[in-house]
């Protein structure tokens, strides 16, 4: 039963066996920017007292942080 060698046999198969062509690299990811005003599933890692404080009134504490973080944006602008 005769099978191939699964190491090269020749010194010449060897050194082609390491120089095999490189594969293209993917093409990067573009990144699609959000329209204005939509909201974007994230996740982030805030401290548990901060996110209690949030949660404790009632559902929507995704929003309330949204909007304590745009008026934090608003007093604060970058430009």
């Amino acid at each position: 039963m005769a099978t191939t060698p699964r190491r090269p046999v020749s010194a010449m198969d060897a050194a082609e066996a390491l120089f095999k062509p490189a594969k293209k690299a993917p093409a990067p990811a573009v990144e699609k920017r959000a329209l204005p005003e939509t909201k974007e599933l994230v996740s982030i890692k805030l401290d548990s007292v901060v996110l209690h404080y949030f949660q404790d009134d009632s559902p929507g504490w995704q929003d309330r942080i949204n909007d304590a973080l745009r008026a934090a944006m608003q007093a604060n602008p970058k430009d």
